[in-house]
């Protein structure tokens, strides 16, 4: 199957009996990075994070659900 990463526009192939290719087959939501573009925005991620000004809106929701 071939895919194309929606940052850098490149086209690789995967395995059409891979997870990844089920999940783009089946769920047309999911997007396809390439290694480079996911370990680039994981490290960056990862900075950010390492600041301390890096908020998780997600503890909120927790936070929220706890009340009711």
């Amino acid at each position: 199957m071939k895919v194309q990463c929606v940052i850098c526009d490149t086209v690789h192939e995967l395995e059409d009996d891979s997870l990844q290719a089920k999940r783009l087959r089946n769920r047309r939501i999911y997007m396809y990075l390439c290694t480079e573009c996911y370990r680039r925005i994981d490290d960056k991620t990862r900075e950010r994070h390492a600041t301390g000004s890096f908020k998780l809106y997600d503890a909120y929701k927790k936070k929220k659900k706890d009340l009711i």
